[in-house]
């Protein structure tokens, strides 16, 4: 049964690899942190936005050439998308594995839609030394509020 079977099938049982969640999943995370639209980046690298969402999910997987064009779009280097994966303690081996994988879960707080949008909002402040005094009250805050004073 499974020798009749192609890639195709194989990955509909499995679902998407983890690396292509991951890579998708930054790319994601860059696009809302800059406030491009699905439909700019698809423009920039000249595909569909429909296709950009299936990247972003890992449904397809990104290749090098329009991973390229991706980062040139988004202003970041290629390893940005790769950034992070495969640490976090988990000693699993990546790559041919003999069993199944667990899937991959993000616990990532840069892809959080909070982060994305304190980011963004400090970033609007155009006065440099209202921003910095923002982060230092948010500092001082979180120092407060974590001592339980």
């Amino acid at each position: 049964m499974i020798d009749d079977m192609n890639q195709n099938d194989l990955e509909e049982i499995s679902g998407p690899n983890p690396v292509d969640v991951y890579v998708g999943s930054r790319l994601r995370t860059r696009r809302s942190l800059i406030g491009l639209s699905q439909e700019k980046l698809a423009e920039a690298a000249g595909v569909k936005f429909q296709q950009v969402q299936k990247y972003e999910t890992g449904k397809n997987r990104i290749s090098a050439s329009r991973l390229y064009e991706f980062a040139q779009a988004l202003g970041v280097s290629i390893s940005y998308f790769f950034d992070g994966y495969g640490e976090g303690g988990d000693s699993t081996p990546y790559g041919f594995a003999e069993s199944a994988q667990e899937e991959f879960q993000s616990e990532d707080i840069m892809a959080r839609r909070e982060t994305i949008d304190l980011v963004r909002t400090y970033y609007s402040i155009q006065d440099m030394k209202v921003r910095k005094d923002v982060l230092k009250m948010l500092k001082q805050m979180a120092k407060t509020f974590d001592s339980g004073t």
